[in-house]
């Protein structure tokens, strides 16, 4: 395998969205450099096809096609094979995009679906039947959820063994800590919080985020290292030291999410799509602890089954 510095340029696969090319400063990576273990799971993806289903007239958010196919060729080409599909703001409250992917890709995915805090038992049934486990409260433009929704769908989420998961400001996980540790579901964190690099562990931030996990109903998703860092690629070392003090302090509940298509990254500037999986090995070096990050986690926190009696 190539060292994590053996880089070159590939070259744009016809039509691919799955490997966007990175920024003009930076060359990108060929394929990840360590051996991706059977049953890695991407906790973090959206899929976009505005030519079957029209992006919200609300969306602030309009990236280009990201499809299924696409994203197939993404996995084939880091390695996993598991993966767990979010409903982006770009289509509101229409989970219709991420169902269809849940049909396509049975039981190697789970769906995270964005419904009103008033949904309906009914709707939140049809979801369970097309494979959302979850429900997302997203915080910024265009996101049809504010953060006091987060009661009311979480006790809309509980009987239906749901967990919520939180894409909100740093600001706003400190605001509202006392109300999320008391929510009666199983919490995500999106994006390491969205801790921006400079603040780190010493950001009130990542101490709500600590007392969230210590709590024992928490997990956090080690993705999207290029938000916020100071320092930047190849190695976000900025982000990456975040990423490290999570997975030191509770290994057991990290997973680890790609974010592709990478949705909110300026256009023509996006990451390198490769490295955002190579870069798990800046934070967790050990094989065996990649195995837990990438494989017994996710099956833990999203029910699949375990590798050995085959991937779900």
């Amino acid at each position: 395998m190539a060292s994590h510095t053996d880089w070159h340029r590939r070259s744009v696969l016809g039509g691919l969205a799955t490997a966007p090319l990175a920024g003009p400063a930076e060359a990108a990576l060929d394929h990840v450099s360590f051996k991706v273990p059977d049953g890695a799971c991407d906790c973090h993806h959206h899929v976009y096809e505005p030519s079957r289903w029209a992006y919200a007239p609300t969306a602030v958010l309009r990236p280009p096609p990201a499809t299924a196919a696409d994203y197939r060729r993404y996995q084939a080409r880091i390695g996993t094979s598991r993966s767990i599909a979010v409903t982006p703001s770009t289509y509101a409250f229409n989970n219709d995009c991420t169902a269809d992917f849940l049909k396509g890709a049975g039981a190697r995915a789970i769906g995270v679906a964005v419904v009103p805090a008033d949904v309906d038992a009914a709707t939140l049934k049809t979801l369970h039947a097309a494979g959302f486990r979850g429900a997302r409260l997203n915080n910024g433009p265009g996101n049809p959820l504010p953060p006091e929704a987060m009661m009311p769908l979480a006790k809309k989420i509980a009987p239906l063994g749901w967990h919520i998961q939180f894409n909100l400001t740093p600001a706003l996980y400190v605001q509202h800590q006392e109300t999320i540790l008391k929510l009666p579901v199983t919490v995500v964190v999106d994006h390491m919080a969205g801790i921006p690099g400079q603040d780190g562990v010493k950001s009130p931030a990542y101490a709500a985020l600590r007392r969230f996990i210590d709590g024992g109903k928490t997990w956090v998703k080690l993705s999207s290292p290029s938000a916020g860092s100071k320092s930047g690629p190849p190695g976000y070392a900025d982000k990456v030291a975040i990423a490290r003090a999570l997975v030191t302090a509770a290994p057991e509940r990290c997973v680890w999410g790609s974010n592709w298509p990478f949705p909110s990254a300026t256009p023509g500037d996006q990451p390198d799509a490769v490295l955002m999986l190579d870069i798990v090995k800046s934070w967790a070096p050990d094989e065996k602890l990649r195995h837990r990050i990438l494989v017994e986690n996710p099956e833990a926190l999203y029910g699949f089954d375990p590798v050995s009696k085959g991937a779900r």
